[in-house]
């Protein structure tokens, strides 16, 4: 029998996403999706966002760039939907049992990137 070495504990995973403008992408992440402003850098060229435990970066890009796919578990995602509906985030498909058992809501930010909300 082998006995293997325990996994060192490492942190959540921030994902980076591309956007046209740092500044208005942060704005947007407050004004309608709940984020706080974080930090931004000098040259306006990177900053982030957070909500409780979660964090987000955004790089600025030259437009047309790939968006970004994210999948964001809700503890309770008809709150998260109802929230994120009355603050006039961009809801590309409404909340809804999929047929693999998922309850998801998708959204796109201002710039394309794309998160999957849902609670199974």
């Amino acid at each position: 029998m082998s006995t293997k070495e325990p996994l060192s504990t490492i942190g959540q995973a921030v994902p980076e996403l591309p956007v046209a403008d740092v500044e208005r992408a942060q704005q947007y992440y407050r004004d309608t999706l709940g984020f706080e402003i974080a930090w931004l850098y000098p040259d306006k060229g990177i900053g982030a966002v957070s909500r409780g435990k979660a964090v987000i970066f955004f790089r600025r890009r030259e437009p047309p760039f790939e968006p970004a796919v994210h999948w964001v578990f809700a503890e309770d995602v008809d709150a998260t939907y109802n929230e994120l509906k009355a603050s006039g985030a961009n809801i590309v498909d409404p909340l809804e049992t999929k047929p693999w058992g998922l309850r998801q809501f998708t959204v796109d930010d201002s710039d394309g990137n794309r998160f999957y909300f849902h609670h199974d």
